[in-house]
C-alpha cells in the first residue's frame, strides 16, 4: 500500500486499494477488523428499532386484556417510541456534531437497555407509555449516529452498501419481534407474557453497549476539528498498514472558509444546503406514513379480520387471534427482508434517487391492491390484501425506507452531518407519531379503504419530490460535500455527478 509524501484528505486514505507487484491497482481492498466491528455494533441499534416498533402491533391486545385500555391509550402505545424517535433524533442525535460520534454510540445503547427494563416492569400503562418514549429517544440518536459513523469510517465505492447492511437490520428486528411475539404466546397464552417480550432485549442490549467501548473516534470527525493527530491514530486503529506511514503531517486539513462560523441547525436551510435537506427529510416523512401505519398495524388489521371471521371477543380467542396474525404478519415481514437484500445489492448500481423513486411508485401499487381487497359487502379478499401488503413491504425497502435512511448521511457537509442526518430523522418521525397515533382512530372512522387510498397518495408525492430535488450521491466521496458549490440542477437531477462535486472528487488510489 503505498502512501504520498503529500498530504491527502481522511477519505483518500479510507478509499486506497492495494497494487500488485507488477504496479496494478487493484479494484478492492478487503475491510478491517475495526472497519468490521464497528459495522456489527451499528447494526445492533436497527435491529432494536425492529423489534421494539413492530413488537408493539403484538403486544397491544395483550395489555388490552392486561390493563383494559382505551384505543386513545393504543395510539399512544404505537405513538410513544416513534415520538421518542423524533425528540432523541433532534435533541440527542445532533450532539454527535458537538461531542463525536463514539460517545454517543455508547451513550444511546445504555439509555435504550435501561429503559426497556422499565418498560419490561411497568406497573401501569402510563408508566410503559413513559418509557417506552424513552426508548424511542435513545432509538433516534441512533438514527444519525449509527449512520454517520459507518459513513465515515467506510471507503466510498461500498459505503451505501454498508450503511444499508446495517439499516436492513430494521427489517430483520420487525421479523424478529413478530416471531418473538408469536413463539411467547405459543408457549405461554397468558395477557401478561408481553413483559418477557421486552425483558429478553435487556441483557442483549448492555452486553453491545459495553462492546461499543471499543470503537474508535471517527477520522472524519476527528480530522474536522483540527484534530490531526487523534485523527491520524483513528486511521491506524481502523487501517492497521497504516501505522508508522500516515501521520498528523500526512492528512490533509480541511479546507478553512472565509466566512466559517460554527456550524447550526439554521445551516441546514441557507442556499448551499436547503436543496440536500428537502430531500433528506420530505420524502421520508411521506415515506414513514405508510410504512409505520402498515408495519405496527399489520398484525392489528389481520386480528380485526380474523376476529371478524369469528366473532369471538374472549380472552382464549383474542389471545388465539392475535397469535395468527402473528403469524401473518411475520410472514409478511420476510419481504421486508427480502427487499432491504434488493436494494443492498442494487445501490451502488442504478444509484440512490432511482431505487427510491422506483420504490415510492411500487409502495402506492402495493396499497392499491390492498384497498382494492375489501369488497363493496365488507367482506375482504385476503390473497389480493396479502399480495398488496407483500408489494409494499418490499418496495418500501428497496425504494424508501432503505435510500431515504442511507442519503441522510450522506447530503450534507461533515460539521453539520449529524444535525442534518438527526433533523430528517426527527421530521420523518413526525409522520410515523401521526400515523402511528391516528391509524387505530381513522381505521374505525374512515374504514380500511379510505386510509390505504391516502397512503397511496402521499407515496405518488413521495416519489414526485424525489425526482425534483434528487441529488444522487452514489460513489462520492463525502468530502466533496464540504466543498462551497452548490450541486448544478443536473447533478440535483440525480442521475448523474454534477460537475460542480465530481471536478472536487479525490482519487481513491494511492
Amino acid at each position: 500500500m503505498s502512501s504520498s509524501t503529500h498530504p491527502r484528505s481522511v477519505q483518500s486514505y479510507l478509499d486506497e486499494t492495494p497494487r500488485w507487484s507488477d504496479g496494478t491497482q487493484a479494484t478492492s481492498a478487503a475491510l478491517s477488523g475495526h472497519q468490521m466491528r464497528i459495522w456489527w455494533l451499528a447494526c445492533a441499534g436497527k435491529f432494536f428499532e425492529g423489534v421494539v416498533v413492530f413488537m408493539g402491533g403484538i403486544a397491544i391486545p395483550l395489555l388490552t386484556l392486561d390493563w383494559s385500555i382505551t384505543a386513545f391509550q393504543k395510539g399512544l402505545v404505537g405513538a410513544a417510541p416513534l415520538f421518542g424517535i423524533l425528540i432523541g433524533a433532534t435533541f440527542l442525535g445532533g450532539l454527535d456534531d458537538k461531542f463525536g460520534r463514539r460517545p454517543m454510540f455508547i451513550f444511546e445503547l445504555f439509555l435504550f437497555s435501561l429503559f426497556t427494563l422499565f418498560v419490561a416492569l411497568s406497573p401501569n400503562i402510563w408508566v410503559f407509555i413513559l418509557c417506552l418514549f424513552v426508548v424511542g429517544a435513545a432509538l433516534g440518536c441512533d438514527y444519525p449516529t449509527a449512520n454517520v459513523i459507518i459513513s465515515e469510517t467506510m471507503p466510498s465505492r461500498i459505503r451505501g452498501k454498508m450503511v444499508l447492511g446495517a439499516f436492513a437490520f430494521q427489517a430483520v428486528g420487525a421479523f424478529a419481534g413478530t416471531v418473538l411475539g408469536y413463539l411467547f404466546l405459543s408457549q405461554n397464552p397468558d395477557a401478561s407474557v408481553w413483559r418477557w417480550m421486552y425483558g429478553l432485549l435487556v441483557p442483549i442490549g448492555f452486553l453491545l453497549a459495553a462492546l461499543r467501548f471499543s470503537v474508535s473516534e471517527t477520522p472524519h470527525f476527528l480530522a474536522a476539528r483540527g484534530r490531526m493527530k487523534e485523527a491520524a491514530a483513528s486511521l491506524h486503529k481502523l487501517l492497521p498498514h497504516l501505522a508508522g506511514v500516515v501521520t498528523e503531517d500526512n492528512i490533509k486539513k480541511p479546507k478553512k472558509h472565509k466566512h466559517a462560523k460554527k456550524a447550526s441547525y439554521g445551516d441546514l436551510f441557507n442556499k448551499k444546503n436547503r436543496r440536500a435537506t428537502i430531500l433528506a427529510s420530505v420524502p421520508w416523512f411521506l415515506q414513514d406514513l405508510g410504512t409505520y401505519g402498515i408495519g405496527i398495524f399489520t398484525p392489528t388489521i389481520l386480528a380485526t379480520i380474523i376476529g371478524q371471521k369469528s366473532g369471538q371477543h374472549n380472552l382464549a380467542a383474542v389471545i388465539h387471534d392475535d397469535i395468527l396474525s402473528a403469524k401473518g404478519a411475520a410472514a409478511l415481514d420476510v419481504l421486508l427482508i427480502v427487499g432491504m437484500l434488493a436494494a443492498i445489492f442494487l445501490v451502488e448500481r442504478a444509484g440512490r434517487i432511482r431505487l427510491q423513486t422506483l420504490g415510492f411508485l411500487g409502495c402506492a401499487l402495493g396499497l392499491l391492491l390492498a384497498a382494492l381487497s375489501v369488497k363493496p359487502d365488507g367482506s375482504t379478499n385476503l390473497t389480493l390484501l396479502f399480495a398488496g401488503f407483500m408489494l409494499f413491504n418490499f418496495m418500501t425497502n428497496l425504494g424508501p425506507n432503505a435510500q431515504t435512511y442511507l442519503i441522510a448521511g450522506e447530503v450534507f457537509p461533515t460539521k453539520i452531518r449529524g444535525r442534518g442526518a438527526g433533523f430528517a430523522a426527527s421530521f420523518a418521525k413526525i409522520g410515523a407519531v401521526t400515523t402511528a397515533f391516528l391509524f387505530p382512530i381513522l381505521l374505525k372512522d374512515i374504514g380500511t379503504v379510505n386510509l390505504l387510498s391516502i397512503l397511496v397518495g402521499t407515496s405518488i408525492l413521495g416519489a414526485a419530490i424525489t425526482v425534483l430535488n434528487g441529488i444522487e450521491t452514489k460513489g462520492r466521496s463525502l468530502e466533496t460535500l464540504d466543498e462551497e458549490e452548490i450541486p448544478l440542477p443536473g447533478a440535483a437531477r440525480g442521475l448523474e455527478p454534477g460537475p460542480a462535486l465530481a471536478a472536487t472528487r479525490e482519487p481513491a488510489g494511492g
